[in-house]
């Protein structure tokens, strides 16, 4: 790798200590009350030092918020080569279960994802591109089973990707609610025998 110049590193330090600045304001604030003055005091850092790095606050929010969602990845990234049934079941369950154990960690932040998506454009559009990802990567796992003769052949992946994609995503963010009427367990329970028995044979 090319060695960062003194000059390359300090911008790079000065730009992510504005990232953890932020992601505090953002938890203390929320989205709509965050301001970019308040990121810069927290950053201590000069009033103009931020715009060199970032256009306003909703850049730096997707920023943060692809960094909450790359661990979210992670989960969709596993290892995904079942040779029956069970197996399958398995390791659906399994990745279930650590996605909707993320949304529980991320609690807060995901709170405030949901703020940000209903109020600005840009990161709603961020947002979609990220689901859209999410969707194209279990659209790959769908076909793979269709290919070992475990998923019923006549189903299109990604329109099954995207109805799972949004099942999973529905129960993420209403685990970030104060009163939730389902417990985890019973949360993985229904959405692993739901889409199990549904799309395999």
């Amino acid at each position: 790798m090319k060695k960062l110049s003194s000059r390359q590193l300090q911008a790079q330090q000065t730009r992510q200590k504005i990232i953890d600045a932020s992601y505090d304001v953002f938890l203390q604030n929320g989205f709509q009350k965050t301001t970019i003055t308040q990121i810069i005091q927290k950053a201590h850092i000069g009033y103009g030092t931020a715009y060199v790095y970032f256009k306003n606050k909703d850049e730096i929010f997707i920023e943060i918020m692809e960094n909450v969602m790359k661990k979210f990845y992670e989960v969709a990234e596993i290892p995904f080569s079942p040779q029956t049934k069970e197996e399958a079941r398995q390791l659906i369950e399994h990745q279930v279960r650590l996605f909707l154990q993320l949304a529980i960690q991320e609690q807060q932040m995901l709170q405030i994802m949901k703020e940000a998506i209903g109020i600005s454009a840009v990161v709603e559009k961020k947002w979609k591109a990220i689901r859209e990802q999410f969707i194209n990567r279990i659209a790959k796992d769908v076909a793979y089973s269709q290919t070992k003769g475990l998923a019923r052949p006549y189903l299109q992946p990604n329109l099954v990707a995207r109805g799972w994609f949004y099942a999973n995503e529905m129960y993420m963010w209403e685990l970030t609610e104060q009163d939730v009427p389902f417990s985890l367990d019973e949360a993985v329970y229904h959405l692993t025998e739901m889409y199990t028995n549904g799309v395999y044979c």
